[in-house]
């Protein structure tokens, strides 16, 4: 297998990609997990990071380079990939960039851990959160680097902020005049369909950009390619992509065999991501969301809460999810140190359940059962679903299914722009 720019060049013009793909299964290691899961793996994926070592860091060659990253930029033997390149001859890594909950990842939702030399390895670490544009380019122009390469994890939801801080130094990069090399990981929750409202560019914030839909079911190279091509294409990024092997868009994170790490505090299991991109709307509420529990999202209720919301939520009969009548104290966040009622979520197939249905099911239940329920006061829900259309439609009584039907034709255009980006079969 060769990195060579000759094999990256792929899709026109600046951008690059890996032409060749694992599509078949690739036999474990002796000892090793089989990667199967209840998700059809194909054995042990390897990342974008994996390839570009394993040829030797060819793409970046001759390069001062300079990384954004945080906990989850992990070898497959849980080494971070900024200690495994940071002795290594091949490679000149000279700057560390560390998005929302820092490099280190010792920040909490909504902090960073701002500009400081990093202990283990001296490197100097750059804070990238809530920067963008001309400020971004100031940042990477500062620190010297010709290259910047992009190695995060993604939780498969438009509102993880880490899809955004692609898009801004992808965009900064531009202006910097820096190439952008982005590693690709998997999408733990599979990508196997674009699901929910596209956000209309008029509620753009940090936890949506652009208009991609709520889960978007692809990989972060192929989110790199779709933004070169559909949003950024006055001022195209000089990008290049270094896929996986032996991913499938069917691939749940349990079936590649690679470790998992956190990608922030609230993130702690790939079931976390698999509810996610829907029950994250609760955020938008007086609910708790269920931060400050070893349940963040799948946990969701608030004071006053009683059985009838479960009962309502399991009369639905939605795919593949039921949920249990639950009570909880959070540690931190809504409701600290008091014990409030609600619903635990249980996925129990989850290639039938859709997460943002779920979600909607459950804010419409919520709402008819609960006299309490009530919006964040800045109507934080339109940032999280891109527009009013959700939240006004739920305070008129419309139904679940009319919820949902309510952004069919804006979801099949994206779906077929996002076709056009697709890396993986």
């Amino acid at each position: 297998m060769s990195l060579s720019r000759r094999g990256l060049l792929a899709a026109g013009g600046a951008v690059g990609a890996l032409a060749a793909t694992a599509a078949s299964a690739r036999p474990a290691a002796a000892g090793a997990p089989s990667g199967k899961g209840h998700g059809g793996g194909h054995g042990r994926v390897r990342t974008g990071f994996d390839r570009l070592a394993a040829d030797g860091y060819a793409l970046l060659a001759g390069q001062r380079v300079g990384v954004v990253t945080n906990p989850t930029g992990i070898t497959s033997d849980v080494r971070h990939i900024v200690d495994v390149m940071h002795p290594d001859e091949r490679v000149d890594l000279t700057a560390v960039f560390g998005p929302e909950h820092g490099f280190r990842g010792t920040a909490q939702a909504g902090g960073s851990e701002g500009r400081y030399d990093d202990p283990a390895t001296g490197l100097p670490v750059y804070d990238t959160y809530l920067k963008s544009g001309q400020a971004l380019a100031g940042v990477f122009t500062a620190s010297g680097v010709d290259t910047i390469v992009f190695d995060i994890q993604d939780a498969g939801a438009r509102f993880y902020t880490y899809i955004w801080t692609l898009y801004d130094c992808m965009e900064a990069a531009a202006l910097a005049g820096k190439r952008f090399v982005v590693l690709d990981r998997p999408n733990p929750v599979s990508g196997r369909a674009a699901l929910g409202p596209v956000l209309d560019p008029a509620f753009g914030t940090f936890v949506g950009r652009r208009e991609i839909a709520q889960a978007h079911g692809m990989t972060v190279t192929e989110l790199a390619l779709l933004f070169n091509g559909e949003f950024l294409a006055d001022r195209p990024a000089e990008l290049e992509t270094v896929k996986m092997s032996g991913w499938s868009r069917t691939d749940f994170f349990d079936g590649t065999g690679l470790p998992w790490v956190p990608p922030s505090p609230n993130m702690p299991t790939p079931d976390t991501a698999l509810v996610y991109s829907g029950t994250c709307l609760f955020e938008g509420t007086n609910l708790s969301e269920g931060r400050g529990t070893t349940r963040p999202f799948e946990l969701l209720g608030a004071e006053g809460v009683g059985p009838a919301w479960a009962a309502a939520a399991n009369a639905l009969d939605l795919p593949g999810v039921a949920f249990r009548e639950a009570y909880f104290a959070p540690t931190f966040s809504k409701f600290q140190g008091k014990t409030v009622g609600g619903v635990q979520v249980h996925v129990q197939d989850r290639e039938a359940f859709d997460p943002v249905r779920t979600g909607i099911a459950l804010l419409v239940t919520a709402k008819r059962t609960w006299s309490g329920f009530a919006w964040r006061p800045d109507n934080w829900i339109d940032k999280l679903t891109g527009n009013t259309r959700v939240r006004t439609m739920i305070d008129a009584g419309a139904d679940t299914d009319e919820v949902v039907g309510a952004w069919a034709d804006d979801l099949a255009a994206f779906r077929a722009v996002r076709q056009r980006y697709l890396q993986y079969r």
